[in-house]
């Protein structure tokens, strides 16, 4: 047999990992061997400082934190702000995290740079997005060598990977009987760029030839494991678990997109801007993200490892219906579910019919 040898180093997508691991350490990444990228959130006064001694510093900002900001938007979907000279982390931080908007509300004037390419500040964004902080960047050219040890990425091939749909390959299965069905079975999937697992949990055994009762399912430690009330999270896996038992057969896929795609920490970040009277979508924005920042395609691809082309889809969102059937999924029915509705998320569910289109 021929044998192959498998290069040593690591590919692009390898490096993307590392380079989010690194962000969140607060470890700046050169992207296109050019450019130094950190993240704001992570940022230290001494990275700072060495930062600021190499030359004229670029904040980018995604265009809906930018709004808030009153900055401009030249690149559309973010600006690239000019950070004065001695500008310090307090301010950076500040214009990154909304938590004290409302107490000092005016920042600027902002300098927003036009003109020439965004693509190395639109990778730093969807990296830092990706890595699950404040989407907020610091970037500054590099004019000599590279500081040992930093993770280097080419800004295009990058970009490419994040926005690319994820593979994933089966890890591990096992019966787990539940109180909603006895006849429990769970699959944990793994993706190819080492990101978040995520997992089915299979209700009898339901016929790959037919539509599936099935329900997409994004985590919500709050709402699944604390029983929250701010939101009807906890009530609908309940519900669709119970469901899927009693008719015998169903999937549900558990998701680990918490908060929308903006993880955990963010969501924290949208309730204490709820608290100062901001909506769910409005919180959003003003942290620098969109109403919905989930991928909707990683339910469509592990529907179709399991098996399944149809399905009946527990859900109250059409934007759910839409991605499904546009990734090759056919949906043949949509199946309400109306629960977990109280007083404690009134505004939240009034929320989500009024601006996310849910149907309640």
């Amino acid at each position: 047999m021929e044998h192959h040898e498998q290069p040593l180093g690591p590919t692009t997508a390898e490096r993307l990992n590392r380079a989010r691991a690194d962000l969140r350490m607060g470890l700046p990444v050169l992207l296109s061997d050019h450019m130094l990228a950190v993240a704001v959130e992570t940022l230290s006064p001494e990275r700072l400082a060495a930062m600021a001694g190499m030359g004229p510093l670029t904040l980018a900002l995604t265009a809906r934190r930018a709004e808030t900001l009153k900055a401009r938007a030249y690149d559309g979907d973010l600006a690239r702000i000019e950070v004065p000279p001695g500008a310090d982390l307090r301010w950076l931080r500040a214009l990154a995290d909304p938590a004290d908007d409302l107490l000092v509300p005016m920042k600027g004037p902002f300098v927003s740079r036009r003109g020439g390419s965004a693509e190395l500040e639109r990778t730093a964004l969807a990296l830092v997005k990706s890595a699950q902080l404040l989407p907020a960047a610091l970037l500054v050219p590099l004019t000599g060598p590279a500081p040992d040890g930093l993770t280097c990425l080419p800004a295009p091939e990058a970009l490419r990977l994040l926005a690319a749909e994820t593979r994933f390959g089966p890890v591990a299965a096992a019966r787990v009987p539940m109180r909603a069905a006895e006849q429990g079975r769970l699959h944990v999937f793994r993706p190819e760029n080492g990101g978040e697992e995520h997992y089915a949990i299979e209700i009898g055994a339901p016929a790959r030839d037919a539509p599936v009762l099935a329900r997409l399912h994004s985590a919500c430690f709050t709402g699944d494991v604390l029983g929250s009330l701010k939101c009807d999270c906890g009530a609908q896996l309940d519900a669709a678990l119970t469901q899927m038992g009693t008719e015998g057969a169903g999937i549900l896929l558990y998701l680990n997109q918490e908060g929308r795609g903006i993880g955990l920490a963010n969501k924290m970040r949208a309730y204490s801007l709820q608290d100062q009277g901001f909506d769910t979508v409005e919180a959003n924005h003003r942290l620098g993200f969109e109403d919905d920042e989930r991928d909707f395609r990683i339910g469509a691809a592990l529907l179709r490892k399991l098996g399944f082309s149809k399905v009946r889809l527990l859900t109250n969102n059409p934007a759910k219906v839409a991605m499904l059937q546009a990734n090759g999924i056919d949906v043949t029915e949509r199946v309400p579910l109306r629960v977990g509705m109280g007083r404690h998320n009134a505004h939240y569910l009034a929320t989500k019919a009024r601006k996310s289109g849910h149907i309640l």
